[in-house]
Protein backbone atom coordinates (compact mmCIF):
# COMPACT_ATOMS: atom_id res chain seq x y z
CA UNK A 1 0.00 0.00 0.00
CA UNK A 2 2.64 2.70 0.41
CA UNK A 3 4.36 1.77 -2.47
CA UNK A 4 1.05 2.40 -4.37
CA UNK A 5 0.84 5.90 -2.24
CA UNK A 6 3.89 6.80 -3.43
CA UNK A 7 3.28 6.29 -7.35
CA UNK A 8 -0.20 8.24 -6.52
CA UNK A 9 2.06 11.29 -4.47
CA UNK A 10 4.68 10.96 -7.55
CA UNK A 11 2.17 11.48 -10.17
CA UNK A 12 3.28 7.71 -11.72
CA UNK A 13 -0.27 7.42 -12.77
CA UNK A 14 -3.01 8.28 -15.16
CA UNK A 15 -7.06 9.48 -15.02
CA UNK A 16 -9.77 8.33 -16.89
CA UNK A 17 -13.03 9.96 -17.17
CA UNK A 18 -15.60 8.92 -19.15
CA UNK A 19 -19.29 10.11 -19.66
CA UNK A 20 -21.46 6.79 -20.13
CA UNK A 21 -25.35 7.09 -20.89
CA UNK A 22 -26.41 6.18 -17.62
CA UNK A 23 -22.95 6.85 -15.68
CA UNK A 24 -20.31 8.83 -15.65
CA UNK A 25 -16.99 7.04 -13.88
CA UNK A 26 -13.59 8.14 -13.52
CA UNK A 27 -10.80 5.39 -12.50
CA UNK A 28 -6.95 6.34 -11.68
CA UNK A 29 -4.25 3.54 -13.21
CA UNK A 30 -0.92 3.37 -13.02
CA UNK A 31 1.46 3.07 -15.39
CA UNK A 32 0.42 -1.41 -16.60
CA UNK A 33 -2.69 -0.33 -16.99
CA UNK A 34 -3.83 -1.91 -13.27
CA UNK A 35 -6.91 0.00 -11.26
CA UNK A 36 -5.45 1.96 -8.49
CA UNK A 37 -9.49 3.63 -7.71
CA UNK A 38 -12.36 4.26 -9.27
CA UNK A 39 -15.63 6.38 -8.65
CA UNK A 40 -18.51 6.84 -10.61
CA UNK A 41 -22.21 8.99 -10.75
CA UNK A 42 -25.33 7.84 -11.88
CA UNK A 43 -27.62 9.67 -14.14
CA UNK A 44 -30.20 9.13 -17.07
CA UNK A 45 -31.10 11.32 -19.80
CA UNK A 46 -34.59 13.16 -20.39
CA UNK A 47 -36.84 12.99 -22.91
CA UNK A 48 -37.95 16.42 -23.54
CA UNK A 49 -39.88 18.27 -25.63
CA UNK A 50 -39.54 14.52 -27.89
CA UNK A 51 -35.91 15.35 -27.60
CA UNK A 52 -33.28 12.76 -25.77
CA UNK A 53 -31.48 15.45 -23.83
CA UNK A 54 -28.92 15.84 -20.87
CA UNK A 55 -29.14 19.65 -18.81
CA UNK A 56 -25.00 20.57 -18.63
CA UNK A 57 -25.50 21.37 -15.38
CA UNK A 58 -25.90 17.96 -14.41
CA UNK A 59 -22.83 16.89 -16.45
CA UNK A 60 -20.75 19.42 -14.31
CA UNK A 61 -22.29 18.02 -10.98
CA UNK A 62 -21.65 14.72 -12.29
CA UNK A 63 -18.02 15.12 -13.37
CA UNK A 64 -17.28 17.00 -10.06
CA UNK A 65 -18.93 14.15 -8.31
CA UNK A 66 -17.21 10.94 -10.22
CA UNK A 67 -14.16 12.53 -9.27
CA UNK A 68 -14.76 13.23 -5.89
CA UNK A 69 -15.47 9.64 -5.43
CA UNK A 70 -12.26 8.37 -7.10
CA UNK A 71 -10.43 10.83 -4.83
CA UNK A 72 -12.26 9.38 -1.55
CA UNK A 73 -11.35 6.14 -3.10
CA UNK A 74 -7.47 7.11 -3.01
CA UNK A 75 -7.75 8.26 -0.05
CA UNK A 76 -9.58 5.19 1.86
CA UNK A 77 -7.71 2.59 0.24
CA UNK A 78 -4.22 4.27 0.46
CA UNK A 79 -3.60 7.61 2.99
CA UNK A 80 -3.18 10.01 0.35
CA UNK A 81 -4.65 12.89 -1.33
CA UNK A 82 -4.84 12.70 -5.15
CA UNK A 83 -3.48 15.93 -5.64
CA UNK A 84 -1.76 15.31 -9.24
CA UNK A 85 -1.60 12.41 -11.65
CA UNK A 86 0.38 12.11 -15.04
CA UNK A 87 -2.43 12.87 -16.98
CA UNK A 88 -6.06 12.92 -17.64
CA UNK A 89 -8.14 11.79 -20.55
CA UNK A 90 -11.73 12.44 -20.95
CA UNK A 91 -14.17 10.28 -22.89
CA UNK A 92 -18.00 10.14 -23.56
CA UNK A 93 -20.92 8.82 -25.36
CA UNK A 94 -20.17 10.34 -29.11
CA UNK A 95 -22.41 11.97 -31.77
CA UNK A 96 -25.20 14.35 -31.16
CA UNK A 97 -25.38 18.25 -31.27
CA UNK A 98 -23.69 20.61 -28.99
CA UNK A 99 -23.69 24.05 -30.56
CA UNK A 100 -22.27 27.17 -28.91
CA UNK A 101 -21.86 31.00 -29.70
CA UNK A 102 -18.97 32.95 -29.89
CA UNK A 103 -19.89 33.31 -26.19
CA UNK A 104 -19.42 30.05 -25.34
CA UNK A 105 -23.00 30.12 -24.28
CA UNK A 106 -24.87 26.96 -25.40
CA UNK A 107 -27.35 27.90 -28.21
CA UNK A 108 -30.32 24.56 -27.55
CA UNK A 109 -30.44 22.14 -25.65
CA UNK A 110 -27.67 18.87 -26.16
CA UNK A 111 -29.34 16.51 -28.56
CA UNK A 112 -27.84 13.12 -27.91
CA UNK A 113 -26.81 10.19 -30.03
CA UNK A 114 -30.36 8.44 -28.88
CA UNK A 115 -32.44 11.07 -31.28
CA UNK A 116 -34.07 9.22 -34.35
CA UNK A 117 -35.10 12.44 -36.18
CA UNK A 118 -32.65 13.57 -38.47
CA UNK A 119 -33.34 10.84 -41.36
CA UNK A 120 -33.88 13.17 -44.47
CA UNK A 121 -31.09 15.65 -43.56
CA UNK A 122 -28.43 12.36 -43.06
CA UNK A 123 -30.14 10.71 -46.34
CA UNK A 124 -29.09 14.15 -48.12
CA UNK A 125 -25.71 14.51 -47.01
CA UNK A 126 -24.69 10.41 -47.70
CA UNK A 127 -26.48 11.29 -51.43
CA UNK A 128 -24.00 14.41 -51.09
CA UNK A 129 -21.15 12.66 -49.93
CA UNK A 130 -21.44 9.38 -51.53
CA UNK A 131 -20.93 7.82 -47.85
CA UNK A 132 -23.35 7.06 -45.58
CA UNK A 133 -23.68 9.95 -42.68
CA UNK A 134 -26.01 8.09 -40.00
CA UNK A 135 -28.84 9.62 -38.34
CA UNK A 136 -26.89 10.10 -35.08
CA UNK A 137 -23.53 12.39 -36.44
CA UNK A 138 -23.48 15.64 -35.36
CA UNK A 139 -23.34 16.84 -39.39
CA UNK A 140 -26.66 15.37 -39.75
CA UNK A 141 -28.17 17.21 -36.76
CA UNK A 142 -26.40 20.38 -38.39
CA UNK A 143 -28.11 19.68 -41.68
CA UNK A 144 -31.31 19.02 -40.31
CA UNK A 145 -31.36 22.27 -37.76
CA UNK A 146 -30.29 24.23 -41.37
CA UNK A 147 -33.06 22.21 -42.91
CA UNK A 148 -35.73 23.10 -40.41
CA UNK A 149 -34.94 26.71 -40.54
CA UNK A 150 -33.94 26.62 -36.90
CA UNK A 151 -32.92 30.33 -35.96
CA UNK A 152 -29.91 29.62 -33.67
CA UNK A 153 -27.76 28.55 -36.83
CA UNK A 154 -26.53 31.54 -37.93
CA UNK A 155 -25.08 31.73 -33.73
CA UNK A 156 -23.21 29.05 -33.96
CA UNK A 157 -19.38 29.69 -33.24
CA UNK A 158 -18.39 26.16 -32.63
CA UNK A 159 -20.30 22.60 -32.59
CA UNK A 160 -18.52 19.69 -30.50
CA UNK A 161 -19.13 16.65 -28.91
CA UNK A 162 -19.83 16.05 -25.06
CA UNK A 163 -16.15 14.70 -24.81
CA UNK A 164 -15.24 17.72 -26.77
CA UNK A 165 -17.18 20.17 -24.94
CA UNK A 166 -15.76 19.25 -21.49
CA UNK A 167 -12.23 18.88 -22.64
CA UNK A 168 -12.91 22.64 -23.72
CA UNK A 169 -13.81 23.68 -20.30
CA UNK A 170 -11.01 21.89 -18.60
CA UNK A 171 -7.92 23.04 -20.69
CA UNK A 172 -9.42 25.83 -23.38
CA UNK A 173 -8.92 23.77 -26.17
CA UNK A 174 -11.68 23.32 -28.52
CA UNK A 175 -9.89 20.01 -30.18
CA UNK A 176 -10.81 16.11 -30.67
CA UNK A 177 -9.65 12.95 -30.73
CA UNK A 178 -9.92 11.41 -34.62
CA UNK A 179 -12.24 8.52 -33.24
CA UNK A 180 -14.62 10.85 -31.58
CA UNK A 181 -14.12 13.76 -34.40
CA UNK A 182 -15.06 10.49 -36.66
CA UNK A 183 -18.55 10.95 -35.30
CA UNK A 184 -18.95 14.24 -36.60
CA UNK A 185 -18.05 14.21 -40.07
CA UNK A 186 -16.08 12.30 -42.31
CA UNK A 187 -12.38 11.61 -41.77
CA UNK A 188 -9.72 11.63 -44.44
CA UNK A 189 -7.66 8.55 -44.12
CA UNK A 190 -4.93 10.51 -46.11
CA UNK A 191 -5.30 13.63 -43.59
CA UNK A 192 -6.38 12.40 -40.14
CA UNK A 193 -8.87 15.24 -39.96
CA UNK A 194 -11.70 15.94 -41.51
CA UNK A 195 -12.24 15.31 -45.36
CA UNK A 196 -11.69 18.81 -47.21
CA UNK A 197 -13.67 17.79 -50.19
CA UNK A 198 -16.98 16.90 -48.10
CA UNK A 199 -16.23 20.48 -45.69
CA UNK A 200 -16.79 22.21 -49.42
CA UNK A 201 -19.70 20.04 -50.37
CA UNK A 202 -21.77 20.78 -46.97
CA UNK A 203 -20.90 24.37 -47.45
CA UNK A 204 -22.14 24.68 -51.14
CA UNK A 205 -24.83 22.72 -50.32
CA UNK A 206 -25.90 24.45 -46.93
CA UNK A 207 -23.62 27.12 -45.47
CA UNK A 208 -23.97 29.98 -48.00
CA UNK A 209 -26.74 31.95 -46.16
CA UNK A 210 -24.36 31.67 -42.88
CA UNK A 211 -21.40 33.73 -41.43
CA UNK A 212 -19.84 30.53 -40.66
CA UNK A 213 -18.12 27.68 -42.53
CA UNK A 214 -18.20 24.29 -41.37
CA UNK A 215 -14.74 24.22 -40.89
CA UNK A 216 -14.34 26.69 -38.85
CA UNK A 217 -16.53 25.69 -36.38
CA UNK A 218 -15.62 22.31 -35.72
CA UNK A 219 -12.82 21.21 -33.15
CA UNK A 220 -9.20 20.56 -34.41
CA UNK A 221 -8.33 17.25 -35.04
CA UNK A 222 -5.88 15.05 -32.62
CA UNK A 223 -4.47 11.23 -32.54
CA UNK A 224 -4.04 9.04 -29.98
CA UNK A 225 -1.03 9.93 -28.28
CA UNK A 226 -0.77 13.85 -29.56
CA UNK A 227 -0.57 16.96 -26.55
CA UNK A 228 -3.97 18.30 -26.44
CA UNK A 229 -3.62 20.87 -23.86
CA UNK A 230 -3.38 21.22 -19.92
CA UNK A 231 -5.48 21.23 -16.64
CA UNK A 232 -6.34 24.88 -16.18
CA UNK A 233 -7.02 26.70 -12.59
CA UNK A 234 -10.55 26.98 -13.47
CA UNK A 235 -10.43 23.58 -14.90
CA UNK A 236 -8.96 22.10 -11.80
CA UNK A 237 -11.70 23.79 -9.45
CA UNK A 238 -14.54 22.31 -12.10
CA UNK A 239 -13.44 18.77 -11.37
CA UNK A 240 -12.21 19.19 -7.81
CA UNK A 241 -13.79 22.01 -6.06
CA UNK A 242 -12.33 20.95 -2.80
CA UNK A 243 -9.16 22.49 -4.33
CA UNK A 244 -6.63 19.60 -3.77
CA UNK A 245 -6.40 18.54 -7.59
CA UNK A 246 -3.14 21.03 -8.79
CA UNK A 247 -3.68 22.67 -12.37
CA UNK A 248 -1.07 21.90 -15.06
CA UNK A 249 -1.78 18.35 -15.61
CA UNK A 250 -1.76 17.54 -19.28
CA UNK A 251 -4.67 16.18 -21.53
CA UNK A 252 -5.14 13.41 -23.94
CA UNK A 253 -6.96 14.39 -27.17
CA UNK A 254 -11.00 13.77 -25.80
CA UNK A 255 -12.15 10.72 -27.43
CA UNK A 256 -15.34 8.92 -27.80
CA UNK A 257 -16.77 5.70 -25.97
CA UNK A 258 -16.20 3.43 -29.63
CA UNK A 259 -12.62 4.63 -29.19
CA UNK A 260 -12.19 3.71 -26.12
CA UNK A 261 -13.99 0.65 -26.47
CA UNK A 262 -11.27 -0.63 -29.59
CA UNK A 263 -8.62 0.37 -26.77
CA UNK A 264 -9.91 -1.38 -24.22
CA UNK A 265 -10.02 -4.61 -25.80
CA UNK A 266 -6.82 -4.43 -27.72
CA UNK A 267 -8.47 -3.79 -31.28
CA UNK A 268 -7.20 -0.93 -33.21
CA UNK A 269 -5.25 -3.05 -35.21
CA UNK A 270 -6.61 -4.53 -38.95
CA UNK A 271 -8.46 -7.59 -38.76
CA UNK A 272 -9.49 -6.75 -34.81
CA UNK A 273 -12.92 -6.13 -33.83
CA UNK A 274 -14.42 -5.44 -30.76
CA UNK A 275 -18.38 -5.43 -29.63
CA UNK A 276 -19.23 -2.60 -26.58
CA UNK A 277 -22.49 -3.36 -24.94
CA UNK A 278 -24.26 -0.70 -22.60
CA UNK A 279 -27.08 1.19 -23.38
CA UNK A 280 -26.61 1.07 -27.16
CA UNK A 281 -24.49 -1.77 -28.23
CA UNK A 282 -22.01 -1.38 -31.59
CA UNK A 283 -19.22 -3.89 -33.36
CA UNK A 284 -16.52 -2.25 -34.84
CA UNK A 285 -14.08 -3.73 -37.36
CA UNK A 286 -10.76 -2.16 -37.73
CA UNK A 287 -10.74 -2.65 -41.91
CA UNK A 288 -6.97 -3.05 -44.03
CA UNK A 289 -9.28 -1.48 -47.58
CA UNK A 290 -12.35 0.38 -47.58
CA UNK A 291 -16.09 -0.49 -48.33
CA UNK A 292 -17.06 -1.58 -51.43
CA UNK A 293 -20.64 0.09 -51.41
CA UNK A 294 -22.27 2.66 -49.28
CA UNK A 295 -24.15 0.92 -46.75
CA UNK A 296 -26.55 2.83 -44.79
CA UNK A 297 -26.80 0.06 -41.63
CA UNK A 298 -22.39 0.79 -41.33
CA UNK A 299 -20.74 3.65 -39.96
CA UNK A 300 -17.48 4.18 -41.51
CA UNK A 301 -15.17 5.95 -37.96
CA UNK A 302 -11.66 5.62 -36.89
CA UNK A 303 -9.89 4.52 -34.14
CA UNK A 304 -8.27 6.81 -32.10
CA UNK A 305 -4.90 6.00 -34.07
CA UNK A 306 -6.73 7.20 -37.31
CA UNK A 307 -7.60 4.31 -38.67
CA UNK A 308 -11.03 3.25 -40.54
CA UNK A 309 -13.13 1.50 -39.01
CA UNK A 310 -16.89 -0.24 -40.26
CA UNK A 311 -19.44 -0.05 -37.58
CA UNK A 312 -22.49 -1.64 -36.53
CA UNK A 313 -24.22 0.59 -34.48
CA UNK A 314 -27.68 -0.16 -32.48
CA UNK A 315 -29.29 2.47 -30.41
CA UNK A 316 -30.44 -0.27 -28.29
CA UNK A 317 -28.52 -2.25 -25.68
CA UNK A 318 -28.70 -3.70 -22.29
CA UNK A 319 -31.33 -0.61 -20.64
CA UNK A 320 -34.06 -2.84 -21.41
CA UNK A 321 -32.85 -5.95 -19.21
CA UNK A 322 -31.32 -3.41 -16.70
CA UNK A 323 -35.30 -2.57 -16.15
CA UNK A 324 -35.82 -6.10 -15.92
CA UNK A 325 -33.30 -6.94 -13.22
CA UNK A 326 -34.88 -4.21 -11.54
CA UNK A 327 -37.89 -5.25 -11.37
CA UNK A 328 -36.45 -8.56 -10.00
CA UNK A 329 -34.85 -6.85 -7.32
CA UNK A 330 -38.48 -5.41 -6.46
CA UNK A 331 -40.01 -8.83 -6.29
CA UNK A 332 -37.03 -10.23 -4.00
CA UNK A 333 -37.41 -7.72 -1.73
CA UNK A 334 -41.57 -8.03 -1.73
CA UNK A 335 -40.39 -11.40 -0.61
CA UNK A 336 -38.41 -10.19 2.71
CA UNK A 337 -35.22 -11.10 0.62
CA UNK A 338 -31.75 -9.22 0.36
CA UNK A 339 -30.24 -8.79 -2.73
CA UNK A 340 -27.90 -6.18 -4.17
CA UNK A 341 -28.02 -5.61 -7.90
CA UNK A 342 -24.73 -7.77 -8.21
CA UNK A 343 -26.68 -10.35 -6.94
CA UNK A 344 -29.81 -10.19 -9.28
CA UNK A 345 -27.88 -10.07 -12.28
CA UNK A 346 -25.51 -13.22 -12.12
CA UNK A 347 -28.71 -14.89 -10.69
CA UNK A 348 -31.07 -13.59 -13.59
CA UNK A 349 -28.02 -14.12 -16.21
CA UNK A 350 -27.14 -17.52 -15.20
CA UNK A 351 -30.86 -19.00 -15.11
CA UNK A 352 -30.64 -18.21 -19.02
CA UNK A 353 -27.89 -20.86 -19.27
CA UNK A 354 -31.06 -23.48 -18.65
CA UNK A 355 -32.87 -21.70 -21.66
CA UNK A 356 -33.89 -23.48 -24.98
CA UNK A 357 -31.60 -22.40 -27.64
CA UNK A 358 -34.54 -20.47 -29.07
CA UNK A 359 -35.87 -19.50 -25.91
CA UNK A 360 -39.18 -21.74 -26.51
CA UNK A 361 -40.94 -19.25 -28.66
CA UNK A 362 -40.22 -16.12 -26.39
CA UNK A 363 -39.36 -12.71 -28.48
CA UNK A 364 -38.18 -9.75 -26.54
CA UNK A 365 -37.56 -6.48 -28.42
CA UNK A 366 -35.44 -4.06 -26.37
CA UNK A 367 -36.01 -0.83 -28.08
CA UNK A 368 -36.37 2.07 -25.84
CA UNK A 369 -35.26 4.52 -28.55
CA UNK A 370 -35.56 4.53 -32.40
CA UNK A 371 -33.83 2.10 -34.85
CA UNK A 372 -32.49 2.87 -37.67
CA UNK A 373 -31.12 -1.02 -38.43
CA UNK A 374 -34.94 -1.96 -38.44
CA UNK A 375 -36.34 1.13 -39.44
CA UNK A 376 -38.27 2.63 -36.20
CA UNK A 377 -37.98 5.85 -35.21
CA UNK A 378 -39.18 5.38 -31.98
CA UNK A 379 -38.61 2.54 -29.29
CA UNK A 380 -41.66 0.34 -27.46
CA UNK A 381 -39.69 -2.26 -25.65
CA UNK A 382 -41.99 -5.36 -26.15
CA UNK A 383 -42.28 -9.20 -25.07
CA UNK A 384 -44.32 -11.80 -27.72
CA UNK A 385 -45.16 -14.69 -27.18
CA UNK A 386 -47.63 -17.53 -28.86
CA UNK A 387 -49.64 -19.23 -26.94
CA UNK A 388 -47.56 -22.51 -27.05
CA UNK A 389 -44.44 -20.92 -26.27
CA UNK A 390 -42.51 -21.88 -23.01
CA UNK A 391 -42.60 -19.36 -20.54
CA UNK A 392 -40.23 -20.04 -17.67
CA UNK A 393 -37.37 -17.47 -16.37
CA UNK A 394 -34.67 -19.49 -18.13
CA UNK A 395 -36.35 -18.76 -21.92
CA UNK A 396 -37.56 -15.23 -20.70
CA UNK A 397 -33.75 -13.87 -19.81
CA UNK A 398 -32.47 -15.82 -22.80
CA UNK A 399 -34.83 -13.26 -24.85
CA UNK A 400 -33.57 -10.41 -23.15
CA UNK A 401 -30.27 -11.24 -23.55
CA UNK A 402 -30.87 -12.37 -27.30
CA UNK A 403 -32.72 -9.54 -27.92
CA UNK A 404 -29.21 -6.97 -27.31
CA UNK A 405 -27.89 -8.85 -30.08
CA UNK A 406 -30.89 -9.22 -32.62
CA UNK A 407 -30.49 -5.90 -33.99
CA UNK A 408 -26.46 -6.14 -34.30
CA UNK A 409 -26.94 -9.68 -36.10
CA UNK A 410 -28.58 -8.19 -38.58
CA UNK A 411 -26.19 -5.28 -39.58
CA UNK A 412 -23.44 -7.71 -39.00
CA UNK A 413 -24.73 -9.71 -42.01
CA UNK A 414 -23.42 -6.33 -44.37
CA UNK A 415 -19.73 -6.78 -43.65
CA UNK A 416 -19.99 -10.81 -44.31
CA UNK A 417 -21.22 -9.73 -47.68
CA UNK A 418 -18.52 -7.23 -48.23
CA UNK A 419 -15.98 -9.74 -47.37
CA UNK A 420 -14.14 -7.75 -44.49
CA UNK A 421 -11.52 -9.97 -42.73
CA UNK A 422 -11.84 -10.29 -39.02
CA UNK A 423 -9.57 -12.32 -37.11
CA UNK A 424 -10.43 -11.86 -33.85
CA UNK A 425 -13.70 -10.27 -31.87
CA UNK A 426 -13.51 -8.93 -28.58
CA UNK A 427 -16.19 -7.94 -26.01
CA UNK A 428 -16.39 -5.48 -23.29
CA UNK A 429 -18.44 -3.87 -20.66
CA UNK A 430 -20.47 -4.61 -18.02
CA UNK A 431 -22.68 -7.42 -19.54
CA UNK A 432 -19.97 -9.26 -19.66
CA UNK A 433 -19.05 -9.43 -15.96
CA UNK A 434 -21.07 -12.81 -15.40
CA UNK A 435 -18.85 -15.14 -16.76
CA UNK A 436 -19.65 -16.71 -20.09
CA UNK A 437 -23.29 -15.80 -20.62
CA UNK A 438 -23.69 -12.98 -22.78
CA UNK A 439 -20.60 -13.90 -23.83
CA UNK A 440 -21.65 -17.38 -25.22
CA UNK A 441 -25.08 -15.73 -26.91
CA UNK A 442 -23.11 -13.07 -28.84
CA UNK A 443 -20.76 -15.78 -29.74
CA UNK A 444 -23.73 -17.71 -31.02
CA UNK A 445 -24.92 -14.41 -32.69
CA UNK A 446 -21.88 -13.72 -34.69
CA UNK A 447 -21.15 -17.41 -35.14
CA UNK A 448 -17.31 -16.23 -34.24
CA UNK A 449 -15.47 -16.97 -31.47
CA UNK A 450 -15.29 -13.86 -28.86
CA UNK A 451 -12.72 -13.13 -26.22
CA UNK A 452 -13.72 -11.14 -22.77
CA UNK A 453 -9.96 -9.89 -20.96
CA UNK A 454 -9.97 -9.15 -17.48
CA UNK A 455 -10.53 -6.07 -17.88
CA UNK A 456 -14.18 -6.20 -19.75
CA UNK A 457 -15.70 -4.67 -16.71
CA UNK A 458 -13.63 -1.54 -16.31
CA UNK A 459 -15.00 -0.49 -20.05
CA UNK A 460 -14.51 2.92 -21.46
CA UNK A 461 -13.06 4.73 -18.22
CA UNK A 462 -10.45 2.36 -18.10
CA UNK A 463 -9.63 2.66 -22.08
CA UNK A 464 -9.48 6.53 -21.98
CA UNK A 465 -7.51 6.00 -18.74
CA UNK A 466 -4.71 4.07 -21.02
CA UNK A 467 -5.06 6.22 -23.99
CA UNK A 468 -3.71 9.13 -21.14
CA UNK A 469 -0.88 6.83 -19.97
CA UNK A 470 -0.08 6.83 -23.56
CA UNK A 471 0.47 10.51 -23.96
CA UNK A 472 4.07 11.66 -25.51
CA UNK A 473 4.59 7.63 -26.02
CA UNK A 474 6.73 6.98 -29.31
CA UNK A 475 5.41 3.57 -30.08
CA UNK A 476 2.15 3.17 -32.38
CA UNK A 477 -1.17 2.49 -29.85
CA UNK A 478 -0.88 -1.02 -31.09
CA UNK A 479 2.76 -1.34 -29.96
CA UNK A 480 2.02 0.24 -26.79
CA UNK A 481 -1.22 -1.40 -25.75
CA UNK A 482 0.47 -5.04 -26.75
CA UNK A 483 3.67 -4.36 -24.26
CA UNK A 484 2.64 -1.74 -21.80
CA UNK A 485 -1.04 -2.97 -21.37
CA UNK A 486 -2.05 -6.57 -22.21
CA UNK A 487 1.22 -8.34 -21.70
CA UNK A 488 -0.08 -11.34 -20.27
CA UNK A 489 -3.50 -10.56 -19.97
CA UNK A 490 -5.77 -12.69 -19.31
CA UNK A 491 -8.72 -13.65 -21.86
CA UNK A 492 -10.92 -15.97 -21.86
CA UNK A 493 -12.62 -17.53 -25.23
CA UNK A 494 -15.67 -18.85 -25.85
CA UNK A 495 -16.32 -20.88 -29.09
CA UNK A 496 -19.57 -21.04 -30.56
CA UNK A 497 -22.28 -23.77 -29.49
CA UNK A 498 -23.42 -25.28 -32.62
CA UNK A 499 -26.59 -25.66 -30.74
CA UNK A 500 -26.97 -21.93 -29.50
CA UNK A 501 -25.97 -21.11 -33.42
CA UNK A 502 -28.95 -22.72 -34.43
CA UNK A 503 -31.13 -21.50 -31.62
CA UNK A 504 -29.79 -17.84 -32.14
CA UNK A 505 -30.64 -18.20 -36.39
CA UNK A 506 -34.27 -19.35 -35.34
CA UNK A 507 -35.26 -16.98 -32.76
CA UNK A 508 -33.25 -13.89 -35.39
CA UNK A 509 -35.91 -15.45 -38.12
CA UNK A 510 -38.61 -14.60 -35.85
CA UNK A 511 -37.66 -11.58 -34.73
CA UNK A 512 -37.13 -10.00 -38.10
CA UNK A 513 -40.47 -11.71 -39.02
CA UNK A 514 -42.23 -10.34 -36.32
CA UNK A 515 -40.68 -6.52 -37.18
CA UNK A 516 -43.97 -5.23 -37.97
CA UNK A 517 -45.90 -5.95 -34.59
CA UNK A 518 -43.06 -3.79 -33.46
CA UNK A 519 -44.04 -0.83 -36.10
CA UNK A 520 -47.50 -1.16 -34.92
CA UNK A 521 -46.66 -0.36 -31.34
CA UNK A 522 -44.65 2.46 -32.72
CA UNK A 523 -47.91 3.55 -35.04
CA UNK A 524 -50.85 2.98 -32.63
CA UNK A 525 -48.97 3.30 -28.71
Amino acid sequence: MSSVAQIIESGQTAIGIELGSTRIKAVLIDKQGNVLASGGFDWENSFENRIWTYPLELVWKGLAEAYGSLAADVQSKYGVALATTGAIGVSAMMHGYLVFDSEGNQLVPFRTWRNAMTEDAASRLTDLFSFNIPQRWSAAHLAHAIMGGEPHVAQIAHMTTLAGLVHWRLTGRKVLGVGDASGMFPIDPATGTFDAAMLDAFDAEFSAAFPWKIRDILPEVLPAGAEAGALTEEGARLLDPSGTLAAGIPLAPPEGDAGTGMVATNAVQPGTGNTSAGTSIFTMVVMERPLKDVHVEIDVVNTPAGHPVAMVHCNNGASEVNAWAGVFSEFAKALGAEADTGAVFKALFESSLAAEPDCGGLLSYNYLSGEVLTGLSEGRPLVLRTPDSHLNLANFMRSQIYAIYGTLAIGMRILEAEDIELTSMLAHGGLFKTKGVAQAALAAALNSPVAVSQTAGEGGAWGMAVLAAYLGDERTLSDYLDQAIFAGAEIDVVEPDPKLVEGFARYLKAYERALPVMRAAVAYS
